[in-house]
Formats: structure tokens, sequence, C-alpha cells
């Protein structure tokens, strides 16, 4: 127990960027976290509706073993608060999800979403500027005609770099329910949209029209069963994707089938087991996030107890099950008085597909290595991470004697809590949200 790394083969060091605020407000808690394709820029949106992006330095030549750290790149407010006259509803600025699409030029393009509209936002850079034009004077104001006397070429000025972020496309009025998910597909051409019924196809190009590619809403809503919480689109096969649902069920759809994908190529559940059947099996049944690996032939789901991994080729049960806290099976009637056992937790796969990581109370973020089965629990807080120093694993105490490393159930704060976490696509660094903190950990560079 002397070192982390004989539970995972990644150690990681507290954070090179800490985007905080001493006195925060509802606004700075950090909803979403996402890497871009590469892992040189990393997104995260907040519930005042603000975008921060960061960029990796580039290694120094000085020290060229020294990995880059990140630095707030751009930051631009993505959407802002609405009130839907029609319904009497306030609409929220709460960014919900945001997906990069691939770098296809020198700009970056990336989708951000609250509860009713998504937009389509450009991030690119500028450090020259045109001067000498011939109808406008160098502050803009148009010049008058009589004083033209000679024709001026402009001419492009250098100027400090700035980074300007533009929305190009935004894409509303299609969802009377709040958005959940958005995915972008491997054709690049077109993305989904999903509320609690229903799931929208999208062409990039096209904002005033979408095709409805799932609708459970039955005719009478007093016949509702259960809603769809989370979707993503296969990350090879662009006629693929899975939906979730409250229910603990996961489907598998193929758009070559129909247009209307009202009936599913694969169902994936698991038959629950009678003898630990309760008031909160349906609650904590229900799967708030739902991932591919890269490789695409497995699918993870995360519930409130657990991380699943599922074979795309085995219906019936998950492969491998992951307690992630199973110590608060005893606390969950407290859990639902504070109403924290409706926290919708993510997870999210590393590179190779071989770790995953997914959030809990305290501050606290488990991984789960899947080749030797060993696990890890760690915590991002300031009081516990002092930069270069390697993270302890932390452990809980249910009853008995308490070690002097261990920290009692009854003593977990479920005001901190870890719902968004991302891992860069190759590389082993890991992006965590500790409410209005943003903690990035790297392996340690010997």
């Amino acid at each position: 127990m002397k070192c982390f790394s004989r539970y995972l083969p990644y150690i990681f060091r507290p954070p090179n960027t800490i985007l905080s605020c001493s006195c925060h407000t509802e606004a700075d808690i950090i909803s979403t976290v996402e890497f871009n394709h590469t892992g040189e820029l990393l997104a995260t949106g907040d519930k005042g509706g603000r975008v921060v992006i960061f960029q990796r330095e580039q290694e120094s030549k000085n020290q060229p073993h020294r990995r880059g750290e990140y630095n707030v790149y751009s930051t631009f407010q993505s959407h802002e608060p609405e009130f839907d006259y029609l319904k009497s509803l306030e609409i929220e600025e709460k960014i919900n999800k945001i997906r990069w699409l691939p770098q296809q030029n020198a700009a970056y393009f990336l989708l951000s979403t609250n509860d009713k509209t998504v937009k389509l936002w450009k991030v690119s850079e500028r450090d020259k500027r045109p001067e000498g034009y011939n109808l406008k004077d160098e502050d803009g104001r148009f010049r008058d005609p009589s004083m033209i006397t000679m024709l001026r070429v402009p001419v492009l000025r250098p100027m400090d770099l700035m980074v300007e972020a533009t929305p190009r496309r935004v894409f509303a009025n299609a969802h009377t329910y709040h958005i959940n998910s958005i995915s972008v597909n491997s054709d690049y051409e077109t993305y989904m949209s999903a509320d609690d019924l229903r799931i929208n196809l999208w062409n990039f190009e096209i904002t005033n029209q979408s095709f409805n590619i799932v609708d459970i809403k039955p005719a009478n809503m007093e016949e509702l069963t259960e809603v769809i919480t989370a979707a993503e689109f296969h990350p090879h096969h662009c006629n693929t994707f899975v939906y979730s649902s409250s229910k603990g069920t996961i489907r598998l759809c193929d758009m070559r089938a129909s247009a209307l994908c009202d009936r599913h190529s694969k169902f994936f559940e698991e038959p629950e087991d009678p003898s630990n059947r309760s008031f909160f099996s349906e609650i904590i049944s229900s799967i708030s996030d739902v991932k591919f690996s890269h490789s695409g032939r497995y699918i993870m789901t995360r519930d409130y107890l657990t991380v699943k991994v599922w074979d795309l080729n085995m219906e019936n049960r998950p492969i491998e099950t992951y307690q992630v806290h199973d110590y608060l099976r005893s606390k969950l009637c407290s859990l639902y008085e504070n109403d924290c056992i409706f926290d919708k937790f993510e997870c999210v796969w590393n590179g190779s597909d071989s770790v995953i990581m997914t959030g809990s109370y305290n501050n606290f973020f488990r991984m789960f290595d899947r080749n030797t089965k060993r696990d890890v629990t760690l915590e991002a807080s300031r009081e516990n991470s002092k930069p270069r120093a390697i993270l302890k694993p932390r452990k809980v105490c249910v009853g008995g004697k308490r070690k002097k490393d261990e920290i009692s159930v009854d003593s977990l704060d479920f005001s901190k809590k870890i719902l968004h976490t991302a891992w860069h696509p190759s590389e082993n660094i890991i992006a965590v949200a500790a409410t209005n903190n943003l903690y990035i950990f790297q392996d340690k560079v010997n």
C-alpha cells in the first residue's frame, strides 16, 4: 500500500490548471467537460451559459520532457437565459453538453446546447488586421465620397493575437422537453440531439429542419413508463446509435432499417435480482450516461451505484460490473430525501479502452482497470493536492474501527460531487470538474 502505482498503471498528479472562484455562485458551477479530438483543447461549460476553452502549451525546448500545461485560450457566452411565453417557462442558460467536431482547417468548431437550443461555434485566431479601406476610416466610419480622390489598396498589418468565437449555426425550436444529449455522427455531416421522449437528426447545413428518428411519447401521457436519458452515435458506423432509458435499458438502433427507429435492433437489459428489490430499485437503475468504446465493440453505462460494460454481441447481461460506491446502499433513504439519488454521473473511457473513470461524492472519483481488475479512489480537492504531488488513494470505512487514512461513510460531503469528467484521447491526462473547480491531472513524469 506504499505506492499508488500498485493499484493502477497510471499515476496522476494534481492540477496544472484550476479554474475556480473563491466565492462561487450558482452560475460558476461546471456542467460539462470535453477534450477535442487531438486533446490539445479542453472545453468546459457552466450553469451561467459560458464556455471556457483551455489550450495546451507546446513543449518547451529547455524542458523537452515536461508536458505542456493547459491555459485559458478563449471564453465566450454561449447561451443566455430565455423565457417561453407560450408555456410560461424559463429556459436556463446552463450548458448541458459540448461536443467537438474534428478539425478540418485552422479554425475549431464545437456544438454546445442548453435545454432547448443547440449552437455551432467557430473558434478562430486573428493576428493581422486590414488597413487602408477606400470607403471607411480606420475606426470603421464611412468616409465622405467627395473626399475620396484616389484608389487605395488595403494591406494586412500584424496585431496582437485575438481568439474569436462566432456562432455559425443555431438549431432551435425542435425539442418540447429538455435536451440531455448531443452526439456528432462519424460522417461529420449530421448530429443528433435527444430529449426525454424524442431524438432528432440534424444536418449541419440545415437549421430550420430536423428528422425525428426516435419518438417514445405515448398517445396518453398517463401511460408513460420511461424516458430517454442519454444517446450516442457509434464511433465508426454512421447508421448505428444507442440510447438509454430511466428503466436501466439500452437500445441499439439502425437507421437503415426505417426512417423512424421505433423498433430497436438490439435490446440490452440485465434481469433484476428479486432479493435486492426495494423502493429505490427503479430510481437507482436509471442510466445517467452511455458511451461507446473507441473501438466500437463495447458500450459503457453508468447508473447510480455501478458502471457496467456491455458487449454489443451479448444483450442479456453486462460482461463487467464495477461497484462505484456500494457503501451508499444503506444511505439510500437519506439520499432520496436530499435529492442526491437523482444525481446524474457521467463515465469515460481512456484512449485504449482499458481503464474507465467515473465520479462519486466527497469530490472522489473512481478508476477501474479492466485488465487487472484493480480499482482506486482518488480525491480532487485543494486541501489534499499540492502541485506536482502524487495523489494518494482514498478509502471509505463503512463500520467498525476506522484506520488512519480512511474516511467514514457518515462524514462524506454529498454537496461535493464529481459529475463530469473527461479523458485525453491518447494520453493519460484527465479533467475533473468539482463544483466550480476544474482539476487537470496527468501521469507522473520521471
